[in-house]
């Protein structure tokens, strides 16, 4: 199945600062844009850290500098409380991804390191857009007609070499219900985890021959 890329995903319109950017101008920045979170970029627009609201509540208390919204990545306690500029406040170094990368591959790294957002680079490294859970989150808003079609033309036909015919296929608010007789090479396990590799996918379910259920068809227009 092809995933959506990030490039599909991603916001281009970053709000970004270099290293010498003041305390108070990235306040007015995350403000001023409703954002949590500005990338800090060098000379190149090359990313090399993250100054998030997390990191400028240190100045508030002066403690364990290690953000939450940012994982296990942290600087040496007391040093995020004491600065003054984006070098001093930032995380570092930035997670980032690649516009080719899948959602699925976005999501995971998400999820390793338990952030927000990833930044989305070129082929030379340099920002050009970030994506956010929210925006991974839209290939859950794809038509159950889209979805449908994806699973008859790449599921059935192209990975299994089925007729489209040879399956009744319904989807409705992302839920696929797969209807018929499958043959003898062909396990029930494979397609459903062909089906749930299809962006938009929430639940699969299989009925065998004489178990199917009516209720999907019309839904398939969402």
């Amino acid at each position: 199945m092809k995933h959506q890329k990030v490039c599909d995903l991603m916001s281009d319109a970053v709000v970004r600062v270099q290293r010498g950017t003041p305390f108070k101008e990235i306040a007015h920045l995350l403000q001023e844009y409703d954002i949590t979170a500005v990338p800090v970029v060098d000379e190149e627009n090359r990313p090399v850290g993250v100054v998030s609201e997390a990191d400028l509540l240190q100045k508030m208390w002066g403690g364990d500098d290690r953000s939450p919204e940012d994982g296990e990545r942290s600087r040496p306690a007391g040093g995020k409380a004491s600065a003054t500029d984006a070098a001093g406040l930032m995380t570092s170094p930035a997670v980032c991804a690649r516009e080719s990368w899948s959602v699925v591959d976005a999501a995971r790294v998400m999820a390793r390191h338990g952030i927000k957002r990833l930044l989305v680079v070129d082929e030379e490294g340099r920002l050009i857009g970030v994506v956010s859970r929210s925006d991974l989150l839209r290939v859950f808003l794809r038509k159950d007609r889209a979805i449908r079609t994806e699973i008859l033309e790449e599921a059935l036909v192209g990975s299994l070499g089925l007729a489209p015919s040879s399956m009744q296929v319904d989807v409705t608010h992302g839920h696929v219900v797969l209807s018929g007789r499958l043959p003898g090479d062909v396990s029930v396990s494979v397609l459903e985890e062909l089906c749930r590799r299809v962006d938009g996918v929430v639940a699969v379910e299989f009925r065998p021959a004489g178990e199917a259920g009516a209720e999907g068809s019309a839904s398939v227009g969402r």
